[in-house]
């Protein structure tokens, strides 16, 4: 008996257009896109030595409104502090690493030569801020990095280990500090805490509280590192409750957040030091070269 054969009938496929699809839709698959496109950027650094020293005054000039621009994304108001001010003065201490999208400033972090009596320079963090839209692309750690690794690549003539501080509220800033620098103190691990770690936080407690924005009448915590009620009532002041500066390291979190009064306005003053030579070995293995000076 013969058996008739049937062939399955193949299923028809849909092409979707996304001119067929609602107007809303289309606009969120057009938003997707875009986001997408902006976190491949490949951003132009620049990297500025003391340009006080150098530049002159309408260069000066344009370069602080490009910075205040990006810190009012920050600040309201913007706060009368460091590279904000736009003297030459404030400008002539300062190493400064840009991050732009072509014409326009995403963000930059400035740091500031500091002189510690029998130690000599050391390099203060001092302050990073990147636009809201370019956060997502790490620029935060990397312009820091990128500030610090061109001043010692500068300076590794003179000495085997840079000194730095960071004086932070900001558990993510404290946090990246104590992982990512050595012999950092105060810190959750174990670690030697030495003269040269007494003698610098001793010297900025002195002599440096407004290079590093700390109120004439905050008392300074010398067995903890902490400056108390340093920035109460300040655009600097952070909420405890307020995650986005939380660091994903949840232990060294809770370390740095269990020392603070975040309601005081208590900062932390973090000693430790970068050494030279692995700062050299690790820029050279990430292509950091090309962002030498030039």
């Amino acid at each position: 008996m013969n058996q008739q054969i049937r062939f399955p009938i193949p299923k028809v496929l849909k092409f979707q257009n996304i001119n067929t699809k609602p107007s809303s839709q289309r606009r969120k698959i057009a938003k997707d896109k875009d986001t997408i496109i902006r976190k491949k950027i490949v951003f132009r650094y620049q990297i500025l030595h003391k340009p006080g020293s150098y530049f002159t005054d309408s260069e000066m000039h344009k370069l602080v409104n490009d910075i205040r621009d990006v810190a009012a994304t920050a600040f309201n108001p913007i706060p009368e502090y460091q590279v904000m001010c736009g003297t030459r003065e404030e400008l002539s201490d300062k190493i400064i690493a840009l991050a732009w999208d072509k014409n326009t400033l995403a963000g930059f972090a400035s740091t500031v030569e500091l002189y510690i009596p029998t130690i000599g320079n050391i390099l203060h963090l001092g302050l990073t801020v990147v636009k809201p839209e370019y956060r997502s692309n790490g620029l935060t750690h990397l312009l820091m990095q990128k500030a610090i690794t061109s001043y010692i690549i500068q300076k590794a003539i003179y000495f085997d280990k840079l000194w730095i501080t960071n004086c932070a509220a900001v558990l993510s800033s404290l946090v990246n500090v104590a992982l990512h620098f050595e012999q950092v103190y105060p810190a959750p691990h174990t670690i030697t805490y030495t003269k040269q770690h007494k003698v610098i936080a001793e010297t900025i407690n002195q002599l440096y509280r407004k290079k590093i924005y700390i109120r004439d009448d905050s008392y300074f915590d010398s067995n903890n590192h902490i400056f108390r009620g340093s920035v109460k009532g300040t655009v600097f002041q952070k909420d405890i409750n307020d995650t986005s500066y939380y660091h994903r390291n949840t232990e060294y979190n809770n370390y740095y957040k269990n020392l603070m009064d975040f309601n005081n306005g208590d900062e932390i003053l973090q000693v430790g030091y970068a050494s030279i030579p692995a700062a050299i070995r690790h820029a050279v293995f990430n292509n950091m070269k090309k962002f030498i000076p030039q």
